[in-house]
């Protein structure tokens, strides 16, 4: 489930809120396969969606050391990670109840 990070509202149900934060950039396909596994194993994350341009992607940059999205954030364990393929494996090893390999995307980064 996905809330986003400017509307700010916990539910009355969740009060420490989403330790995933995910970086992502609209129509953006390799975004769409984390948040695809993130709904599939029912993790509650937040969405903080970035600039189309590079140069403006500043907050992306300041968590992982650069611009390309996806990149989450999870601060259950303390993970910084960017590249759909990574993330997706890093999910499953992390989250479900069988770890699934996940072959490497010929792209794994939105421009």
């Amino acid at each position: 489930m996905s809330t986003d990070a400017d509307a700010g509202d916990a539910t009355e149900a969740d009060t420490t809120g989403p330790t995933i934060t995910l970086y992502r950039l609209e129509g953006c396909p390799f975004c769409e396969f984390v948040v695809d596994r993130l709904d599939e194993l029912d993790l509650d994350y937040d969405s903080v969606w970035v600039e189309g341009l590079h140069s403006r992607r500043n907050e992306v940059n300041r968590v992982s050391g650069q611009r390309q999205v996806p990149v989450i954030v999870d601060d259950a364990t303390g993970v910084t990670m960017s590249q759909s393929s990574r993330i997706l494996e890093y999910l499953d090893a992390t989250y479900a109840d069988e770890p699934v390999t996940v072959g490497p995307d010929p792209v794994t980064e939105a421009d």
